[in-house]
This record gives C-alpha cells, sequence and structure tokens, in this order.
C-alpha cells in the first residue's frame, strides 16, 4: 500500500509537508512554517501521522515554506534521517538560526517551544547528502517488502540548491516536484525532470491561475524594470525592492549588475544587508558545483553598500539609490516593512514588487494599490504618496509549464498541492481535457489519497 498525506501546504503555499506510507515506511517530503502565522498553527499537523511510521525527511530546498518545520519535527521524531543536497544544507543553517529570533518574538503561546541556535547547529549536522541523479536505497524499520525504496533528486531550478525528488518502489514511480522552474533565470539555468514516463506526479501550482502574458518573459520585464527605475532615480526618488533573502535577492541583484554594466541602468548605489549577504556567500562558494548561466560571477564581489550603517533613513530621499530589502511579502518587524513605513511618504520614490506575495500580506496589499490610493498600513490608514509598481520573476514554472512537465512525464495519476484552490483548479480542468483519462487529486490536508493499495511482497 502507498499512502499519500497533506500535514500542510495542500491548498496554499506555506508548511509544506507531505507524508507518504510506503509499504510500511514512513517517508515525509519537506516540512515548512506558514509565514504569516504563529504558534502550532504556522507548522504541520504532525498529530496525523503519530501513530504512523516516520522514517525518512527529503527537504526539497531552503525556503521557510519548506524547512521551517523541521526543527519542530526533530522534536517529536529524533530518530528521522534527513536528507537534503549539500547546498541546501548550507542555506539552512544560515535560515534556520535566522528564525530562531524571528519566531521567538512572534510567540505568545506558552505551551509552543521554540528550539534553539544549539539544535539548529544540531540539526544541521546530521543531515546527509543527496547529490542529483545519485540514488539512495532506503527502508524502514516496519518495512514489509523485500524490495527497497529508491529516491532521486533532480536539480528543480527554483533556487541554489532546491531539487525534485523522485521516489520508485517496485513498478511506481512518483515525482514531486517541489517548487520547480522549468526556465532558466539569471542565475540557474533551469529544471531537470525524468525522461521516462512515472505513474504519480505530485506538482506545486503555484502560478496556475496566473495569465501567463501578464508574467512576460525576464529579458522584457528586465527592460519594464530598467525603464521605470530610471524615470524614479533621474527625479531624484530612490526605489525599494522587497525580496526574498534566500533565492530572489540573488537573482534581482545581478540582473541590476548586469543592467548597469551595460549602461542601460542609471548608475546609482545598491543597498542591500543582513542574512541575504551571508546567503550569497553561499551562491558564491557553490558556483562550479550547480548549473549556472556564469558560474564567473561572484555576487559578493558585485559593489553593495550596508543600509544597517544609514542611521537617517530620510537617506534614500537625498540620494537616488535602490534598496534590496527583505522580506519580500514585506512582513511586519522587517527591514522592508520599516523602510515601507517610509517610503509610503515620498512622491518622488518607489516600491517595486518582484516576487511573490500571500494575498493576506501587506506585500500583496502594495501590490495591488497606486499613488493616492489609501490603505491599511500597521493598522492604521495610510495614503499611498509613493509609485508602486509589479514586476514579474517568478521563481516557479508559468501554468504552461507545469502543463509541459505533465505532459512530458505522462502519469495516470495527479495530485496538486502547493496552491491556492483556483490555481489548482485551472491546472485540473487543463490536465483533464488534454488525457481525461487522468485520475487528478486537488489536495487537502489531512486527507489521505491512495496512490496504490496492493504491492507485490
Amino acid at each position: 500500500m502507498i499512502e499519500f498525506l497533506p500535514l500542510g501546504g495542500a491548498d496554499e503555499i506555506g508548511a509544506s509537508c507531505f507524508y507518504l506510507n510506503i509499504a510500511g515506511t514512513g517517508v515525509l517530503l519537506d516540512c515548512g512554517i506558514h509565514p504569516r502565522k504563529t504558534g502550532f498553527e504556522s507548522i504541520p499537523d504532525f498529530l496525523l501521522i503519530e501513530n504512523k511510521p516516520v522514517d525518512f525527511i527529503f527537504i526539497s530546498h531552503a525556503h521557510q515554506d519548506h524547512i521551517g518545520g523541521l526543527p519542530f519535527l526533530i522534536k517529536k521524531f529524533p530518530h528521522i534521517q534527513i536528507y537534503s543536497t549539500k547546498q541546501t544544507a548550507e542555506l539552512a543553517l544560515l535560515t534556520l538560526h535566522n528564525a530562531v529570533d524571528l519566531i521567538s518574538r512572534s510567540i505568545d503561546e506558552p505551551d509552543f517551544i521554540i528550539y534553539t541556535h544549539d539544535e539548529v547547529e544540531m540539526l544541521v549536522k546530521s543531515i546527509r547528502f543527496l547529490k542529483y541523479k545519485e540514488t539512495l536505497s532506503a527502508e524502514g524499520m516496519r518495512h514489509t517488502s523485500k524490495n527497497k525504496i529508491k529516491v532521486t533528486f533532480y536539480d528543480a531550478g527554483h533556487i541554489l540548491g532546491s531539487a525534485s525528488v523522485l521516489i520508485e518502489f517496485e513498478n511506481e514511480k512518483i515525482f514531486y516536484t517541489g517548487d520547480i522552474r522549468l526556465e532558466p533565470q539569471f542565475i540557474l539555468n533551469g529544471a531537470s525532470i525524468p525522461d521516462f514516463i512515472i505513474t504519480t506526479l505530485m506538482t506545486e501550482t503555484t502560478y496556475g491561475s496566473t495569465d501567463s502574458k501578464s508574467l512576460g518573459t525576464f529579458s522584457s520585464e528586465a527592460e519594464r524594470f530598467t525603464r521605470a527605475a530610471n524615470i524614479i532615480l533621474n527625479s531624484g526618488g530612490s526605489v525599494l525592492i522587497p525580496v526574498f533573502a534566500l533565492g530572489k535577492m540573488q537573482e534581482i541583484l545581478l540582473m541590476l549588475h548586469d543592467l548597469k554594466s551595460k549602461n542601460k541602468l542609471l548608475h546609482v548605489p545598491i543597498y542591500s544587508g543582513g542574512l541575504s549577504r551571508k546567503i550569497s556567500g553561499v551562491y558564491d562558494d557553490n558556483r562550479y558545483l550547480v548549473s549556472r548561466n556564469d558560474a564567473e560571477i561572484k555576487l559578493n564581489e558585485i559593489e553593495q553598500e550596508n543600509y544597517f550603517e544609514i542611521n537617517d533613513i530620510s537617506f534614500f530621499s537625498k540620494n537616488p539609490s535602490i534598496v534590496l530589502a527583505t522580506s519580500g511579502m514585506v512582513l511586519p518587524q522587517t527591514t522592508s516593512f520599516r523602510f515601507a513605513d517610509y517610503w509610503l511618504n515620498d512622491n518622488k520614490s518607489a516600491i517595486f514588487i518582484v516576487g511573490y506575495c500571500d494575498p493576506e500580506t501587506l506585500g500583496f496589499t502594495l501590490t495591488n494599490s497606486q499613488q493616492n490610493d489609501k490603505i491599511i498600513f500597521n493598522s492604521f490608514l495610510r495614503e499611498v504618496k509613493c509609485s508602486i509598481q509589479r514586476f514579474y520573476f517568478p521563481a516557479h514554472s508559468n501554468r504552461e509549464n507545469l502543463l509541459k512537465i505533465f505532459n512530458r512525464l505522462s502519469p495516470k495519476q495527479v495530485i496538486l498541492i502547493h496552491g491556492e484552490e483556483k490555481s489548482q483548479q485551472w491546472l485540473g480542468e487543463k490536465i483533464l481535457s488534454n488525457k481525461p483519462e487522468t485520475k487528478v487529486h486537488a489536495a487537502q490536508k489531512g486527507k489521505t489519497i491512495l496512490i496504490r493499495k496492493n504491492l507485490d511482497c
């Protein structure tokens, strides 16, 4: 028997965690935390697997919505074996340490015990590495079959070290995309997927409901970005770009460097700081070990100033600059939130949104706002005086490429995850219109899907 059970991240983006029971061996795929929830609501529901075998966990990448719940999982299942790429483990050391203080400031539940920095060190040291296209044979303590489970990582093209996971058992081939981008970005070359037919596809659906015409291409968006930025900078304003410290920061930084080196973008200072620079260092250290467009460029050698050295934020009103600040969704108590508070009052400056924003975050509100609009910011009604513009540089596949993955792998069964209901609905309908015989499931937290009933023993 092979059972699939979502513990989180089924029909939303956040706290991704998916359980497979494969002939008595318990396998988890990712263990994230929800970016806008706190306490027990922010982590996967481990009670769903309390009486089930739990043997292995495979982490697809180091974004918090895929790895942030791992320290809580280890407290409950200390014997579990953890696997990721080497790059994901190196990034996890930075992101999980950073999360300790962030989570601690938001917790008001006495029974919710946060992990410590020492526990992060011990956890990361326990991670075992799996290279792309390297196959692991595995079986749990209660495995009931003479045949072992085979697990292989494929480059997901999402961020440094990101992996899709192929699980093979007997004649079943299950492919978990994780967060996947088929096409190249500014740094990464794009995903690789199996060149053979699989039986079950577990696919993200992040951009399933987004018309790809609105996304443009990285090239066309970079041109549009350049025109808009030059107008703001020429007028004496500054551009604030909220970014994820991991992935988006590095991709946008390289884009800015390329535009400036070609004299397309005005030569103004770029400001960054904190965790994002440490992460860029990991990108630099691994530049020859992963598939990159140009492995010679070192991100931390791109000229940047440190925004933490600016004591008076009004400096940016007098000195045109581009500021890359975390978080990408402009969450409370983050640098981008503090900067946005000031930027909203500056009619010369602009906020450029360049990544995905959860619908219930300030970043999403800003994305859908224009000058002179009134918005709720930090519980107060505020007028938007700055320019706000949206640009698309997605680290996820657009919906046509999600369909391309489906067509190339030709699975008999599809499980839709990591996306809002309308995104799952669009992709599901397209799959069924192409191949009506396909079994399509929209995953729901706590609801088991039977992938296969009978197994050969």
